[in-house]
């Protein structure tokens, strides 16, 4: 069963693609996240940065997670949402559960490393103490083709 995509998803979703996009500029993968907050207002965002910081951890979500917490002054992000352009993977996954966020939205699937459903189901898994709610593929096409751009020029 497919969940109905909200408005606000799409909306969010054009926001972080557009942001994922300055990443040709520093070589990075072209990710990018958003954390929401329960009024829907951004607190967080955050984009690939690997190659920029010569730091393997420095993913869009963790960025955009580090980012939402300092803003609240708070680690617990618990009511908020993350919109990010590609499947989280499992060390982001598992960023998103520390951090208690309810829902993650993502645009394309991640079918060699990630973990919201794909190679990996870290974010639904019951055995965890924290669950997700996903909402996958929200502008995939869209998202796949910032990626497959930033490969074709890479070759």
């Amino acid at each position: 069963m497919s969940l109905p995509v909200p408005d606000a998803y799409e909306r969010w979703m054009r926001s972080a693609i557009a942001d994922a996009r300055l990443a040709f500029g520093t070589g990075d993968v072209p990710v990018a996240a958003l954390v929401i907050d329960e009024r829907g207002e951004v607190i967080g965002t955050g984009r690939n940065e690997r190659e920029l910081r010569n730091d393997p951890t420095a993913h869009a979500e963790v960025l955009a997670l580090r980012d939402a917490a300092a803003s609240r002054s708070d680690w617990h992000l618990e009511g908020c949402t993350l919109v990010v352009t590609l499947e989280p993977c499992v060390m982001c996954a598992g960023a998103v559960l520390a951090a208690r966020l309810p829902v993650v939205v993502f645009g394309a699937w991640d079918e060699k490393a990630g973990a919201g459903g794909s190679v990996y189901d870290v974010l639904r898994d019951r055995r965890l103490n924290h669950q997700v709610e996903v909402y996958p593929g929200v502008l995939a096409e869209d998202c796949a083709e910032l990626l497959l751009d930033f490969f074709r020029a890479k070759r």
